[in-house]
C-alpha cells in the first residue's frame, strides 16, 4: 500500500462527514502555509499552548514560528525547554497537560472517523485524550485509510519504522510502540473543541 499518497475528493468528503458526525469541526487547505495561517487565526491572545513532537508541525512552518516569539500565547513547552533543573522541568511537563490549546498530528484517520495517536512515553495522550479544552491536529489527507484496522496497520507497517529511523539517527537508539490512543468521539457534554486541519499536501510520516 502507498502510504503517502494523497486522499481523493471523494475520500476526503467521506472522511469529513464521518468527523462532523462524531464531533469534530474540520478545516480542508491545500498548503501548509494556509495550514499555519488557520492556526493562527484559531488560538486566541493570552492562550496557553502546547504542543507535541510533531514532523508536521515542523513542516508547516510551526515550531518556527513559535521560536520568532511573535506569537502573543503562553508557550508552555518553551518553558519546559528552557528549564534545566530536572525536578522543576517535570513539574512544568506535568503542568503543561492543563494547556488550553493543544497542537499535534495524528498517525492516522479513518474514513468511519476514528483516528490513532501512537506513543513511546505517553506525553501527548492525556492532552487528546481529556485534560486540553481545545485541540487543533494538523492532518495531511495521506493518513487517511479506509477503515479502523488499515489506520492499525500503517501505524505499524509504516509509521514506527520511520519513526524509529530517526530515532536512531538523532539519539542512537530506536522507539518503541508503548502506547496508543483510539479516539472514536467526544463526549457532548464535556464542553471541548476538536478542530481538524486536512491538508492536501505530503506532510508528516
Amino acid at each position: 500500500m502507498d502510504y503517502n499518497k494523497l486522499a481523493s475528493e471523494d475520500v476526503i468528503k467521506k472522511t469529513v462527514a464521518a468527523l462532523e458526525d462524531r464531533g469534530v469541526e474540520v478545516i480542508i487547505v491545500d498548503s501548509a502555509e494556509k495550514a499555519l495561517k488557520n492556526i493562527i487565526s484559531l488560538i486566541p491572545k493570552g492562550s496557553s499552548i502546547m504542543n507535541g513532537s510533531s514532523t508536521t508541525l515542523r513542516q508547516i512552518g510551526f515550531i518556527d514560528y513559535l521560536k520568532v516569539g511573535n506569537h502573543k500565547w503562553n508557550n508552555l513547552h518553551e518553558a519546559v525547554l528552557a528549564e534545566k533543573d530536572e525536578t522543576k522541568q517535570a513539574a512544568l511537563r506535568q503542568h503543561s497537560v492543563l494547556s488550553d490549546y493543544y497542537l499535534g498530528s495524528v498517525h492516522a484517520l479513518a474514513e468511519t472517523g476514528e483516528y490513532l495517536v501512537a506513543s513511546n512515553t505517553g506525553s501527548q495522550l492525556p492532552h487528546i485524550a481529556y485534560t486540553s479544552n481545545h485541540l487543533i491536529l494538523v492532518i495531511s489527507t495521506k493518513k487517511i485509510t479506509p477503515t479502523l484496522a488499515d489506520a492499525y496497520r500503517r501505524l505499524t507497517e509504516h509509521v514506527v519504522p520511520l519513526e524509529d529511523a530517526r530515532m536512531q539517527e538523532a539519539y542512537g537508539f530506536g522507539t518503541q510502540l508503548n502506547k496508543i490512543l483510539v479516539v472514536n468521539g467526544e463526549n457532548s457534554s464535556s464542553g471541548r473543541k476538536i478542530v481538524m486541519i486536512l491538508v492536501k499536501e505530503n506532510l508528516g510520516y
